[in-house]
């Protein structure tokens, strides 16, 4: 008895088995397009497998693409005979039809189809989803509309609905339909973000905008979160940020929340330079009040928007520079000098030495930064660099050196290595020992910092291409002894050392350097209009110098933001000419960039 209960077992699992085969190599014989041999293989499969729906419709595809439309007709009959309520049956059927060319047989198949729908969910997604694989989306919508009607629920079949209106290419229904699906799921809204994100061009981002707006303003709907939280992301997208800030604010108070949507806003659109709009968020966050769990980061940000907005632009006055000095001041006066505080008081010291000119008071700050306590590695490396550059601009040489020979030793492999190597081959420069220098310069040039490799890059150049010009170097050390004077601020003793370079050496090459070299301290000086002149001398008279893409770049970015200047069309034809004319520029990416943005192009 135990043998025979063995060999039947053995039997069944060989019957298995073999099932098992067939059906994977019936697979392989239809993605491979030999339907001859898949269709054998079906046959026997649904048979086997008690009409097994999924096994038959294999069955019937091959025998549709093999054209043998007898025998097609006679297994489609005898199912439906078995299966009368199967609505998926009649399409296949109407297929038939219409692959040869009986048009009407076929509408009267679809036809049947619809009107025996039963009020059954299952059944309407399968009928619709078999019209929509035949590429019947007129008829799968149909089937899912008289399903909802049917079914008394028209939100159900939405989400479906609006995926057949996007493969039709109707953006409007499309969107409806999306967002009828969001009042029955609203746990969705991640998903159709993403959906919207992938399909949407910035002009149906408006018709998504103008339902939304419809839908908020409708009184049933009023207060309905997901759809500000959509509206706001739509803005998002667009990178109207104002716009934006307006909604997630709305929503905020609507729900009585912490902040925490606008504190995120104000985030992407500080990090996108849109500092106006981060700024205004970052106030309403702290206006809630110091018990609300993102107040201090939100001080310290509006602080450090408010100073980028001034130090990155062209236009702003002493007296602005003065109040965000009080103001950061204030804050680390409340807060104290801590870890927490650290990069506050780096940027205080920045100020302090790069735009009110008080050396003493940044290095005061600086110095009592480094002996902190719990200041992190990087914070660290950073305030030791930034205070070798202020004793440089002190003219105390050695304790410049000094410190960026610290930060190079501890942070040999580190980015900050790199660029207190960089320093310190700028200050041997400086001093005139160009060969030093170049040797540094060279090594740096593979630095994996992009800013660092391209600025040693520069250098490199810049002093192979001067170097061993005369015996003496004697040009090239004028020169980099006014460009340290302009480290320094001492701007009327640089003009007075390239004035004398140029006398002394006329024609030199180094003519377009000098001019360029003008240039850069008309613009520290805010005097937009001469620094203009500058950079338009090296453009029209040194096109082949390697001043020619940096004048061009900083032209540029003149006309583009300074008030002085304020020409969007001059920049846009200047960067354009950049991007072209000198397309091996290491500003060329950037310049097509802008280029692309004063066009109006959407850049993600």
């Amino acid at each position: 008895m135990r043998r025979m209960c063995l060999f039947v077992a053995a039997l069944l699992l060989s019957a298995v088995w073999s099932f098992a085969q067939d059906a994977k190599l019936a697979q392989q014989y239809l993605a491979d397009g030999e339907f001859e041999k898949a269709v054998i293989l079906f046959e026997k499969l649904y048979t086997q497998d008690n009409d097994n729906e999924y096994y038959f419709d294999r069955y019937i595809e091959c025998l549709m693409e093999l054209q043998r439309y007898e025998e097609l007709e006679r297994s489609l009959l005898k199912q439906i005979r078995k299966r009368p309520n199967d609505s998926r049956l009649y399409v296949n059927y109407g297929r038939m039809f219409e692959q040869q060319g009986k048009e009407e047989e076929a509408k009267k198949q679809y036809r049947k189809a619809i009107d025996q729908l039963p009020k059954d969910r299952y059944a309407v997604s399968k009928l619709a989803n078999a019209f929509s694989s035949a590429n019947k989306y007129d008829l799968a919508v149909e089937t899912y509309e008289k399903g909802a009607t049917m079914l008394n629920d028209r939100q159900f079949f939405s989400y479906n609905l609006a995926d057949l209106y996007r493969r039709k290419g109707d953006v409007g229904k499309m969107i409806e339909q999306y967002l009828n699906s969001l009042d029955a799921f609203p746990e969705r809204v991640d998903n159709i973000k993403s959906i919207f994100q992938r399909y949407l061009s910035p002009e149906d981002m408006n018709v998504l905008q103008q339902q939304l707006y419809d839908r908020i303003q409708n009184a049933s709907n009023a207060g309905s979160v997901q759809y500000i939280d959509m509206l706001a992301w739509a803005f998002l997208q667009k990178k109207d940020y104002k716009n934006a800030l307006r909604q997630v604010r709305a929503l905020d108070k609507q729900q009585k929340a912490d902040g925490l949507r606008v504190y995120q806003l104000a985030q992407i659109a500080a990090n996108d330079k849109d500092y106006d709009v981060a700024i205004e968020a970052y106030q309403y966050v702290i206006d809630k009040g110091a018990g609300t769990p993102f107040f201090v980061d939100s001080k310290q940000e509006f602080l450090r928007c408010r100073r980028n907005k001034l130090v990155e632009g062209y236009n702003y006055s002493r007296e602005e520079l003065l109040e965000l000095e009080k103001q950061y001041e204030t804050f680390i006066s409340d807060y104290g000098k801590s870890r927490g505080t650290a990069a506050l008081i780096t940027e205080l010291a920045d100020l302090e030495a790069l735009y009110l000119n008080n050396l003493d008071k940044s290095i005061t700050l600086l110095s009592e930064l480094i002996t902190l306590p719990g200041i992190s590695a990087g914070m660290l490396g950073q305030a030791k660099l930034n205070l070798g550059d202020y004793y440089l601009m002190k003219t105390e040489v050695w304790e410049s050196t000094l410190l960026y020979s610290q930060v190079d030793k501890s942070y040999k492999d580190d980015v900050l290595g790199h660029e207190a190597r960089f320093r310190n081959a700028r200050l041997a420069y400086y001093s005139g020992d160009f060969e030093w220098a170049q040797a540094q310069f060279e090594i740096l040039k593979a630095s994996t910092a992009k800013l660092i490799a391209n600025d040693a890059l520069d250098m490199s150049v810049f002093i192979a291409d001067n170097l061993n010009l005369d015996t003496t170097a004697k040009a090239l050390q004028f020169y980099a002894e006014a460009d340290m004077l302009i480290f320094q601020n001492r701007f009327t003793e640089a003009f007075g050392k390239l004035d004398s370079l140029l006398k002394a050496y006329p024609n030199h090459s180094l003519e377009d350097d000098v001019w360029y070299l003008k240039a850069k301290v008309y613009t520290k000086k805010r005097d937009y209009v001469q620094a203009g002149k500058m950079y338009e001398l090296i453009i029209q008279n040194y096109p082949d110098e390697i001043r020619a893409d940096n004048a061009l770049f900083a032209l540029a970015e003149l006309y583009e933001n300074a008030n002085q200047l304020n020409n969007k069309d001059r920049a846009s034809i200047l960067y354009e000419q950049l991007f072209i004319d000198y397309s091996g520029s290491t500003f060329a990416v950037e310049a097509r960039k802008r280029y692309r943005l004063l066009r109006g192009d959407k850049i993600q």
